[in-house]
């Protein structure tokens, strides 16, 4: 009698915990305000939790959290705090280095490239017509690990030969709508954003793009030690995501297979970006 009970209940136990949805915690950081990144997300993880499900044959359930920052989340990816994040490259380039063994999933296709542009504002009224017209002049960047908006910009900045002393002053706002908002107001002359954002906010007609540069689209990484099993459904459920709500509010055309080395770009800009505080020359010992 009590093997047969103990039957029975083992026999439970393994159907509630088949019945037990797997839960996934999914992370991105605030480059736009809350409401704009519930609304951009919520469809896309809908759409791949059911082909997930599909392949794992199990109920999930994906959680969404946004980070404070972008360097929480950064954190938040590299200690294995969420399952998989949708980042800048240089996000998951600065997890890569805090966490070797976090695994790229997959990256997005804007118009189906791997390439997009950032871009270098200011007023039209302002005078500014080069990157050299910068010169003693005010600029908004992003958040300070952002790769449009700090690095690739401060990388584009060095090599015209403008570094921190050069400007005017500088300050981190840390989204690109702030920094939009501040080109627009008059508060900065001069900011980077991405192209998008400057469509969608700026008047070309008063703001005016001084530089665009390349940058490669967004990596969705995962913690290092998530199952390959789940690793690989998600990847799946990614690269067959066709539902044009899903992409729309995403701003993308699709996904694509993607590897470390897809990011060298961002990774010699970051480099380069290094440069744009010089470090001060030791005073020699008396």
């Amino acid at each position: 009698m009590k093997i047969f009970v103990a039957t029975i209940l083992l026999l439970c136990s393994i159907v509630q915990g088949q019945q037990t949805p797997l839960r996934l915690e999914f992370g991105v950081y605030p480059s736009d305000r809350a409401a704009i990144m519930y609304r951009k997300f919520s469809p896309v993880l809908d759409a791949i939790r059911v082909p997930i499900e599909n392949i794992l044959q199990r109920e999930v359930d994906i959680h969404m959290t946004i980070f404070q920052d972008y360097d929480s989340g950064i954190k938040a990816l590299a200690n294995g705090d969420v399952d998989f994040v949708r980042f800048g490259p240089s996000s998951f380039i600065l997890a890569e280095q805090l966490n070797p063994e976090v695994q790229i999933l997959a990256m997005e296709l804007r118009k189906g490239l791997k390439r997009f542009n950032g871009v270098i504002i200011a007023r039209k009224d302002s005078g500014i017509k080069t990157v050299q017209d910068l010169h003693g002049r005010s600029f908004a960047f992003g958040d300070p690990n952002s790769t449009i908006g700090t690095f690739l910009a401060q990388a584009m900045l060095v090599e015209h030969g403008i570094q921190e002393a050069e400007l005017a002053s500088h300050e981190y706002l840390g989204r690109h709508d702030k920094v939009a908002k501040a080109i627009i107001t008059g508060t900065h002359d001069a900011g980077a954003l991405k192209s998008s954002t400057y469509k969608t906010l700026c008047n070309p007609k008063d703001i005016i793009i001084v530089k665009a540069f390349s940058n490669v689209t967004k990596p969705w990484v995962a913690r290092s030690e998530l199952s390959k099993e789940i690793c690989a459904a998600i990847t799946a459920s990614l690269l067959a995501l066709e539902s044009e709500e899903a992409l729309r509010e995403l701003g993308c055309s699709g996904f694509a297979e993607a590897s470390p080395d897809e990011y060298d770009l961002v990774r010699v800009g970051m480099e380069k970006a290094i440069s744009f505080y010089p470090i001060p020359e030791e005073e020699p010992e008396n």
